[in-house]
């Protein structure tokens, strides 16, 4: 039966492949004379098109923001409107006097060494001696330091 279909449609086959292969060459000779024909204009509008592209993603590259996010952290002191408690152990474990501890809570008020004496009735040499004695024991180096450490530590308000 596929045989006898075959003997009965062989000229419209052979026709339709026949079409089919001149249809393919002229569109190849199509091709082939356009590509020859304009071959310049179609290199440069290729090398246009590259170069647009490659410029659109140059310029998205160089124009992104760089941008680093630094996570700081950084301890916040909340005053508390509450009772303060005085760390009795921090102040143990320093061995601050009381005296020092007065000094260490005028300095946090901003007073000088001067208008502290004047405070506490002692002579700025006493003033002097004390501070040092309280920055050897909190092992800083400036007056910031001691007050920063000391409200850490809940010695001061």
């Amino acid at each position: 039966m596929t045989s006898n279909l075959l003997t009965k449609n062989k000229h419209i086959l052979l026709y339709g492949a026949a079409l089919a292969v001149l249809l393919f060459l002229l569109k190849w000779l199509e091709f082939h004379f356009i590509i020859i024909d304009n071959a310049l204009e179609v290199y440069m509008g290729a090398l246009a098109v590259f170069f647009t592209i490659l410029g659109i993603w140059l310029s998205l590259k160089l124009a992104k923001p760089k941008v680093h996010t630094v996570v700081v952290e950084q301890p916040v002191y909340v005053s508390n409107t509450g009772d303060f408690i005085i760390n009795q152990h921090e102040v143990t474990r320093l061995n601050l006097s009381r005296r020092e501890l007065e000094v260490l809570q005028l300095m946090a008020e901003g007073l000088s060494n001067h208008e502290i004496s004047e405070r506490l009735f002692v002579s700025l040499n006493t003033i002097k001696t004390h501070s040092s004695k309280l920055f050897e024991k909190m092992e800083v180096k400036r007056r910031t330091q001691a007050i920063e450490m000391a409200k850490r530590l809940c010695i001061i308000r």
